[in-house]
């Protein structure tokens, strides 16, 4: 889960922006113009911001001139799709651009992308009595080892860097074999459930009905 800034303008299409980042786990903080974009900045410390550049007061590229956002991820989603505003918004920082009109599952993939590249890992996890050292690539459930393949653990690994979130078989897949792999989709089932019984995570390792899994823990 993370703290998304949504910086647009017109109310509606920051609601569905919202409405979609909350449906898979994230929390969010809205802004309407560029001076209520400087306050949430300051005050919400967000892990992304999605910037509009046709915002009042201080439109998107003004505000990443100026580094309002010091360190923090920037998708620009804007309507403004001449490839030289894209070079603009990039060359200013952004780390990347979607250009309205967009999918909800494109936006969601690009979040989810820069996100992946820009926030921390975890280094250990922990819930009841199991607990996994990502470094030490060991797992242990009441303080006993428990044995692990190697595929096993980078599927768990990935469940733990997006707690919360849910993600589907494809997208596990990516994230776990490689993009190169082209096996069945179900090969993520049988991992799922050998980690759900080797771990006791049963009530954690949630099944998300005609998507995928969510690993969910206390927030």
């Amino acid at each position: 889960m993370a703290k998304i800034l949504i910086i647009e303008d017109e109310k509606a299409i920051n609601d569905l922006i919202m409405l979609n980042l909350k449906l898979i786990g994230h929390k969010c903080v809205q802004a309407f113009d560029g001076n209520e974009a400087i306050a949430a900045a300051l005050n919400e410390s967000p892990d992304l911001i999605l910037l509009d550049v046709m915002i009042p007061y201080k439109d998107g590229f003004t505000l990443m001139r100026e580094k309002t956002f010091d360190d923090t991820p920037v998708i620009f989603v804007t309507a403004k799709g001449n490839t030289s505003d894209k070079v603009t918004g990039l060359k200013l920082g952004a780390d990347d651009y979607i250009v309205k009109p967009f999918e909800a599952v494109e936006l969601l993939a690009r979040v989810e992308s820069v996100l992946r590249r820009t926030k921390p890992s975890r280094k250990t996890f922990s819930i009841e009595n199991t607990f996994v050292s990502i470094d030490g690539h060991t797992a242990s459930v009441d303080g006993h080892p428990v044995d692990l393949t190697n595929r096993e653990f980078e599927l768990l690994t990935v469940l733990i860097n997006n707690c919360n979130i849910a993600l589907s078989r494809e997208k596990l897949l990516d994230l776990a074999w490689g993009y190169d792999y082209f096996g069945d989709a179900r090969t993520v089932d049988v991992h799922i459930t050998k980690l759900r019984k080797k771990l006791r995570l049963e009530h954690h390792i949630k099944t998300i009905y005609k998507l995928g899994y969510r690993l969910e823990v206390p927030r």
